[in-house]
């Protein structure tokens, strides 16, 4: 009897997976012909009614300042890195820069890995999240496939990560992982440090609906400098010294948000009921 032929494992299945389709970025491995025929139109009809929508309720329904908006610009292979508070927190961090220009230009809206369990084990829930360019990131291990796909997309357009890897509790900023850090080794984006302040509030761990009549504060930051990284090799230890760099940016805006809102209130408390609709 001949030799049987050795079997691909799981891992080296994924990842072969992943490099394919980092010759087709806006491919989505799991989908069909079908899929991706609808996919142009369908994506930038979801993507644009979620945008208004977002922008209603942050706005109207909620009340949010916008702070160095201009430090992120229009150009690919721009990444956004953010703290992590809410459920919600890709819809104010890509909405606030990117939209309405992203009518006219559907690539910018951008792309924002997201974990499996919350985003597509429900079939109606992923078909949402693929139309809302999320990319879909397995838990419990090193998931290649959408490292690679992360790559790819990032390349070609702009993305939101959150390096934290999970929401906060209280509001303060939790240690970020290193993932993230090799892509940033591998594609050499404009980085930028983004951090919010009051969506922990607006939509606590644990709860689904979002409240209103809050005040959110989200800083864009300027482009972090990693040349100095990118000399170096692609390691564990450079990719933690990259996204620690920028995420010590993000603790500085955080620092800076909170002295905003402490003088916000203090000013507030003086004025009449109606400058107090939104809670401070």
């Amino acid at each position: 009897m001949p030799d049987s032929e050795p079997t691909e494992t799981e891992d080296a299945a994924e990842e072969r997976r992943g490099r394919e389709s980092t010759l087709h970025p806006e491919r989505i491995p799991y989908r069909g012909p079908i899929f991706h025929f609808y996919w142009p139109f369908t994506r930038y009809i979801v993507t644009s009614f979620s945008a208004l929508a977002a922008m209603f309720f942050f706005k109207v329904l909620n009340r949010t300042i916008i702070i160095g908006k201009e430090n992120v610009g229009i150009n690919s292979n721009t990444l956004l890195l953010p703290n992590h508070q809410s459920m919600i927190d890709g819809f104010l961090v890509g909405t606030f820069v990117y939209f309405p220009r992203s009518l006219l230009r559907p690539n910018l809206f951008p792309w924002l890995p997201a974990a499996w369990e919350n985003f597509f084990e429900n079939p109606l829930m992923r078909w949402f999240s693929d139309n809302w360019r999320c990319i879909p990131v397995k838990k419990g291990r090193k998931d290649v496939g959408a490292m690679l796909r992360m790559e790819a997309c990032l390349r070609d357009g702009t993305m939101i990560v959150f390096p934290e890897g999970t929401r906060t509790r209280d509001g303060s900023l939790l240690p970020p992982r290193s993932g993230i850090g090799y892509v940033m080794l591998k594609t050499r984006p404009k980085a930028i440090p983004v951090c919010m302040d009051g969506m922990n509030g607006l939509q606590p761990v644990g709860h689904f609906w979002p409240r209103v009549f809050r005040t959110i504060l989200l800083y864009y930051g300027r482009p972090v400098d990693l040349s100095e990284c990118y000399d170096r090799p692609i390691n564990r230890e450079t990719a933690e010294a990259a996204i620690q760099k920028v995420f010590g940016e993000v603790g500085v805006l955080h620092a800076k948000l909170a002295r905003y809102r402490r003088y916000r209130q203090h000013v507030l408390s003086r004025k009449s009921w109606l400058y107090k609709l939104y809670r401070p």
